[in-house]
Order: C-alpha cells, then sequence, then structure tokens
C-alpha cells in the first residue's frame, strides 16, 4: 500500500511539473495562437499510457507506443504526430500538432510527458488549416502518423523541413515545436529526478493510489446521484459547410446501473451519418478513451458545492466507470478515413451539452444549461510590407446558468485560454478593436440567467478576408427546467450577416466586422429571478430594459421597480406549463416548425 504522505508529494509533483511545462511552452512559443491564447495543454501519463493529472483533457500516448514499441526508446527522444486517424481519438484535426517525450529511470521507461495545441498553420487549401467546405481531410493540410522528431536529441532536420515548408507559417511552426519539445524534455527531467528520489517501485504505487482516488470518488460522489434507470437526449450541429443546414444529430442512451463495475453505459447509437464537411469527430478508438476523459468533467457538477467540483480532477481514474458503445462506421462519431474533421468541435463540444442534458433529465434539472463557449474567428491577409499574416482568436461565449448561479460570462472551454489582448492585436495586425465588451442580453433568460457572450467591433485598416469557424449561428444554447435559450452566434460586415462556416469573405479597409459570441441558456424560470437581480442586471448592461420588461416581466421606472405592474405583467407572461428545454427559435427553422424533440419530454 502506497504511503499516503509520499502520495500528497507525488500528485503535488505530477501537477507542478504539468504547470511548469506549460508555463515554459506560453514564455518560449512564438504563435499568437499559443502564447497569447493559451491553446494548448500539456499531460503526464504512466508506463501504462494512464493519465495521471487532472488539471484538463489531453491527447494519448498509444498511437507512440503503437508504432514506436517502448523497448526501442532512448533518453533524448521526442515523438511528434497529428493524424487525426492514426492518433486513437486523441487528436481531433490536423492543426493539433502533439510531442511525447518518454521520462527515464535505469535506463527504462517509467512514464510520458506530452504537450499539444491549435498551431497556426500545417497547410491545407486555406490559411490556418481549417477549410469549412473541406469534403476530405486532404484539403485540411500535412497528416503527420507518429515519428521520431529528435533521436536521442537530435533533431530530425528532414522532417522539419518537410512541415515547415507545407505551413504558411514557418516561422510560428519550427519555434512552437521546439518550445513544446525543449519544455517536454524539461518535464521529463524533473519526473526523472522524481523516481531518482523515491524509487520506481514506490512512485508506481502513488500512481495507482491517485488514479484509484478518482475511480472511487467518483463513484461514491457523483455517479451515487444520479438514479438507475435509462434515459435519452440528443442534440444537434446545424451545419457542415457543405450541405444545406440542417440538424445533423447527436445522441446519447444513458444507462445507470450502480451494481456494475462500469455504472455508466453511454451509447451513441442514433448519432446522424457522417457529415460531406469538417465537423466529423474520429471518436471511436481505443474504446473511446479519449472520450470518456473528454466528458467526465460534466460529471463534476453533481458535486455537492461547487468548491468541491472545483477540486476533483479527471484522470484515468474515470476510463473503468464508463462503457461506451459506438454505431457502426460511417456517422458523426466513427467517421470512414478520409472524411473531413477540421471543425470536430461541433460534435464534441455538443457531446458536452448533450450528456449535461441527459443528466438533467435524470436528476430533476440539477445541472446546468447549455454552452458552447469556443469559435474560431479571424481575417488574414497581407500587411504594410507586403507580407502575409493570419490573425485567428478562439473566442469564448457564456457558460449556462446553474441550479445555483447565473452563468459566467465570456469563458474559454480549453483551461486558462484567453482571448488575444487588444494592444498585442492592434500592434501586430493592420485593424483596430473598437469594441471588446459584452453582449447585452446574449445570456439565456433564467432564474438563474446564463452568461453574456463578446461583443467585438473589428475595423481594417487594409482589405483582407475574414474568416470563421463557429456553430450555434442558428441553434442556441439550451436553457433548462423552465430557464430560455440564449442568443446565437452572429456576425455582421458592412451590415451583412456571416453565416458560421466562412473562409475567405473580402472586407474593404475601413469596414467594421461586428462579432457577437453565444450566450448561455438560463436554469429556471425567468419570472422567478428576483426584480432586484433583474434591476441589478441593466444597471450593469447585461440586461437591456425591454429584455428586463419582454424576458422576465420587469417594470423599470428608471431603477425603481414597479412591483405591482412587474406582478401584474408576470401573471400574464408565464406559460401554463415551461418545457423542460427550451431550444430557442433557430430550432423550429431547422426541424419543419417543431418547437421541441420528442426526446425533450421527461
Amino acid at each position: 500500500m502506497a504511503d499516503p504522505i509520499l502520495v500528497e508529494i507525488v500528485e503535488g509533483t505530477l501537477a507542478s511539473v504539468e504547470r511548469e511545462v506549460e508555463t515554459a511552452i506560453a514564455r518560449t512559443a512564438r504563435s499568437p495562437m499559443i502564447r497569447d491564447a493559451h491553446d494548448f495543454r500539456a499531460g503526464i501519463h504512466d508506463a501504462r499510457l494512464r493519465k495521471l493529472t487532472g488539471r484538463s483533457y489531453s491527447a494519448l500516448v498509444q498511437p507512440v507506443v503503437r508504432d514506436f514499441p517502448v523497448e526501442t526508446m532512448r533518453p533524448g527522444d521526442v515523438y511528434f504526430h497529428n493524424d487525426v486517424y492514426l492518433s486513437e481519438g486523441g487528436i481531433g484535426h490536423l492543426p493539433d500538432l502533439c510531442v511525447t517525450v518518454p521520462v527515464f529511470h535505469e535506463d527504462e521507461v517509467v512514464a510520458f510527458v506530452q504537450a499539444f495545441g491549435h498551431h497556426d498553420d500545417i497547410g491545407g487549401s486555406v490559411p490556418g488549416s481549417m477549410p469549412s467546405h473541406a469534403r476530405s481531410v486532404y484539403e485540411e493540410g500535412l497528416m503527420v502518423p507518429p515519428i521520431k522528431l529528435r533521436d536521442q536529441g537530435v533533431p530530425n532536420e528532414a522532417a522539419l523541413r518537410i512541415m515547415t515548408r507545407n505551413s504558411r507559417m514557418p516561422d510560428s511552426l519550427a519555434g512552437d515545436l521546439d518550445a513544446e519539445c525543449s519544455a517536454c524534455l524539461m518535464g521529463a527531467r524533473r519526473l526523472g529526478e522524481l523516481f531518482d528520489r523515491y524509487g520506481r517501485a514506490a512512485v508506481e504505487e502513488c500512481f495507482d493510489a491517485i488514479i484509484d482516488k478518482t475511480t472511487e470518488t467518483f463513484r461514491r460522489e457523483l455517479l451515487s446521484k444520479i438514479p438507475e434507470g435509462v434515459y435519452v437526449w440528443e442534440d444537434y450541429a446545424e451545419h457542415d459547410g457543405v450541405d444545406e443546414p440542417r440538424l445533423h444529430t447527436q445522441r446519447i442512451t444513458l444507462t445507470v446501473d450502480h451494481a456494475a463495475r462500469s455504472p455508466l453505459t453511454i451509447d451513441f447509437t442514433g448519432t446522424s451519418p457522417q457529415a460531406k464537411g469538417p465537423i466529423n469527430h474520429a471518436g471511436d478508438y481505443a474504446d473511446g478513451v479519449f472520450l470518456k476523459k473528454w466528458l467526465a468533467p460534466v460529471l463534476r457538477n453533481l458535486a455537492d458545492t461547487p468548491e468541491r467540483m472545483a477540486e476533483l480532477d479527471v484522470n484515468e481514474g474515470v476510463v473503468p466507470l464508463i462503457t461506451m458503445i459506438f454505431p457502426e462506421k460511417g456517422t458523426l462519431l466513427t467517421p470512414v478515413f478520409p472524411a473531413p474533421t477540421n471543425a470536430r468541435t461541433f460534435v464534441i463540444l455538443r457531446l458536452l451539452g448533450v450528456l449535461a442534458g441527459v443528466l438533467a433529465k435524470a436528476t430533476g434539472g440539477r445541472m446546468p444549461a447549455d454552452q458552447e463557449t469556443i469559435r474560431y474567428t479571424g481575417v488574414h491577409g497581407l500587411d504594410a510590407d507586403g507580407a502575409p499574416y493570419l490573425m485567428r482568436e478562439v473566442l469564448g461565449g457564456g457558460s449556462g446558468g446553474r441550479w445555483y448561479a447565473d452563468g459566467e460570462d465570456t469563458i474559454h472551454v480549453v483551461p486558462d485560454s484567453r482571448n488575444i489582448p487588444v494592444e498585442f492585436a492592434e500592434a501586430r495586425w493592420p485593424f483596430r478593436v473598437e469594441r471588446l465588451a459584452l453582449a447585452c442580453d446574449s445570456g439565456g433568460p433564467g432564474l438563474f440567467r446564463g452568461g453574456l457572450g463578446y461583443d467585438k467591433h473589428i475595423r481594417m485598416l487594409r482589405d483582407a478576408s475574414y474568416m470563421s469557424v463557429a456553430d450555434r449561428s442558428i441553434l442556441s444554447c439550451w436553457g433548462v427546467n423552465g430557464g430560455l435559450a440564449g442568443r446565437p452566434f452572429r456576425v455582421e460586415i458592412a451590415g451583412r450577416e456571416m453565416d458560421g462556416l466562412v473562409d475567405d469573405h473580402p472586407v474593404q479597409a475601413g469596414e467594421v466586422i461586428r462579432i457577437r459570441t453565444t450566450g448561455g441558456g438560463g436554469w429556471g424560470s425567468p419570472y422567478d429571478r428576483d426584480p432586484r437581480a433583474v434591476a441589478a442586471d441593466v444597471r450593469d448592461g447585461k440586461v437591456s430594459i425591454a429584455g428586463a420588461l419582454g424576458d422576465y416581466g420587469v417594470v423599470l421606472d428608471g431603477d425603481r421597480i414597479d412591483e405591482e405592474g412587474t406582478a401584474q405583467l408576470r401573471a400574464n407572461l408565464r406559460p401554463p406549463a415551461g418545457r423542460f428545454f427550451d431550444r430557442g427559435p433557430g430550432y423550429a427553422r431547422l426541424s419543419g416548425g417543431r418547437t421541441h424533440a420528442e426526446v425533450d419530454d421527461l
């Protein structure tokens, strides 16, 4: 049995090393996407390929050891891959480049340090390697199966030359890869010191204890709160860049059996056929181990308090608690090579919401309403010196209202990621940011309001091209337990509304790009929200006077609440029996006029 004091030391060391690796990458990388937006992650895995750290998701080591047996690895080796279909489900699209470094103790591999992030450009048909109308992965960029990028410290110059030759931003790509390799090698040295200090047997006992603790904690504290039974729910992506907008279904049938070794069975049967465009996600590899760790953070919402939720890590310990059943090949989650995947966020982000929705049905609403907090917007063109540039930003949005609090404003789904600072953007690229604010009224009305999205205005100083890879431009983030849906994503250029998927819409110098990102769904009836909270939202610019009146039934006379008028208006507005889910008006547009899906009924 592991020494409990040593377990604490090892667990703290793992977290410290992971943080140190990420800090080193952030300080030495060159591309704005990595250095400034922080769209990257580090992870630590043991010799059994189990993820030990739990701050966030990470890729997988499985494809590396599949192609390079552990016994052939040597100190100083660095491995690289980004091939979606040869990553065992750990890589979702080609711009996510993954670096893996083995950790050695007494000439044996004892662990792995890994980093992967979203890089500027890896080739393909459009700048940024995310062609929104791609019909094949061959249009999306350079595919690299697992290779040895450094052999006992010696760089693979031929591979680096091929990759940088295919990139429109070769200097950024080379600098980012160097930063990630160096940071992971540093992390491997730190972990090697841990093994040297305490010995392999003792440290690996601690690894087992850390993972077992997660398994037991999730089983006892979280899964026990879900009543046994079978629950079904679904949600949708709205477009794939090729066909006209329609409902692309992602369905989960959740079976809960507390007596089983794996209490949760997640069955994706009923998910739509793979799309012609790039919204597919290759998730049906390695028994869905990546998706298990990707979806498991949703379960933390079942914790007794928000503070306890924040303490719970998601490591390999969640894997034995979940069984996944995938449909046959040829669906959004089981695409057949070479189906395109660069906009796979439309599926894997929606799956977070589908799991939250099915758990809301199972627990009487003890789940947050929906959020969709990632989309790529940007511009590309030539600067004053005639050099090509690419500005791409992962703008967040509002999170869903919760059973105990409003949603958060302008959050980002990638932990520690952020928007690009205005001062940096204006100094580097030929535009001005004339507005960066909260999008008033974007959060879904509710007893607990959905978080607000961004309202950002960019005035171009030179002719350029606008690009966007965004969902929820028609459908809204749904409200739950009587809460209403939030406002969808919207972009206008010179008075013209843009689609969510755009590669190269021309923008003239002097024109303004107006971006409004999604608001989270509301939780609970808006007519039960304290009128004083609504008045405070109006004072803070989060809700308009018209929104207070129409969405919440609150009558304001300046700063004063007309209590009698509010009571009368709410009595008239309150529906006789509100639906448990509210999908917003966009659903009716794509569903042939239906206001709700059959699975919405409790």
